[in-house]
């Protein structure tokens, strides 16, 4: 790897709950930017740590279970000590709900209401607690990045009311934060990946997780699905825009910075956005995507006013 490519080589970043997926992809390529990253989940170990280092970058695999904590402030505390209080990015990737959700009749009621902390405890909680560690770190140097990992599941219903819940809190608390962290330098996000062929996505697609989810997946290929890595991409270009003050509390979306950025998915793949009128006309009509140009968006007025309720 050439010099150039290594832009985030003075960078220190956490992802949590790094093990597989997105956060997965997100770490190897803050590696292969040349970041030092720590990485964090139940399952890491002495050879992932080793996997992702591999990419240029210097991994440190941590163990830790985002329910408890004592460990995430270990964690934090970890890395304090390490890298002389430096901490530039947190990316809060940890969750913890996707097996409910596999098993969810998509009826509240009905369900157990342990789903709830299942579902939101490591996601919207643990992000929280995550950003309150790193936020302390942060101010002292007067810059940093917190990057949510959320999804179009705040925006709309999406198969579970305690999952839409946890999502648009997501996205409310990077903007919240936003405004108590603007006059320090830190920037707070969430950034929404469109449908990522995680090893749980694979799983979906093969019926393994029941019909319903798998119905859900049948129109995402080709551009319309991503790699976990397309998003790690993604938090590259964050991490390393120097006017990232000008996005700070809003809600980005992958596959719209891939085209601001200039990057592609892994094969030269350019993902398509939901707000892309050709994904829509995808989903519901497909006979007829051919027909559509890619410049078509929905403006975010647009797609705000689908959430709108007090009419």
């Amino acid at each position: 790897m050439s010099n150039a490519d290594r832009n985030l080589a003075a960078k220190v970043c956490l992802v949590t709950g790094a093990s597989r997926g997105i956060g997965k992809g997100i770490a190897a390529m803050l590696s292969k930017a040349g970041a030092t990253v720590y990485v964090t989940g139940r399952s890491v170990n002495k050879e992932f740590q080793d996997e992702i280092s591999a990419y240029g970058g210097q991994c440190f695999a941590v163990q830790c279970d985002h329910n408890d904590d004592e460990q995430v402030k270990n964690v934090f505390e970890k890395i304090k000590n390490e890298q002389d209080g430096k901490l530039d990015i947190l990316v809060n990737n940890a969750f913890g709900g996707a097996g409910v959700l596999s098993k969810s009749k998509g009826k509240f009621w009905e369900e157990p209401i342990s789903n709830w902390d299942a579902i939101n405890n490591v996601g919207l909680r643990s992000n929280f607690i995550c950003a309150h560690h790193a936020a302390n770190m942060m101010v002292s140097k007067k810059e940093g990045l917190i990057i949510n990992i959320s999804s179009v599941g705040g925006l709309q219903y999406s198969s579970d009311v305690a999952y839409g819940v946890g999502k648009a809190g997501t996205d409310r608390m990077a903007a919240d934060m936003a405004v108590e962290l603007k006059k320090h330098n830190i920037a707070t996000v969430s950034l929404w990946p469109g449908g990522a062929l995680t090893e749980f996505a694979k799983e979906v697609k093969e019926g393994k997780h029941g019909e319903y989810m798998a119905e859900l997946w049948k129109p995402f290929e080709g551009q319309y699905i991503e790699t976990p890595e397309f998003t790690g991409k993604a938090v590259v270009a964050l991490g390393t825009d120097t006017n990232i003050m000008k996005k700070t509390g809003k809600i980005l979306i992958s596959a719209e910075l891939a085209r601001e950025y200039g990057f592609k998915d892994i094969g030269g793949i350019q993902p398509i956005s939901f707000r892309q009128v050709k994904f829509l006309v995808h989903r519901f009509y497909p006979s007829y995507e051919w027909m559509v140009p890619q410049f078509l968006y929905f403006p975010w007025w647009m797609v705000a006013m689908g959430t709108h309720k007090f009419w």
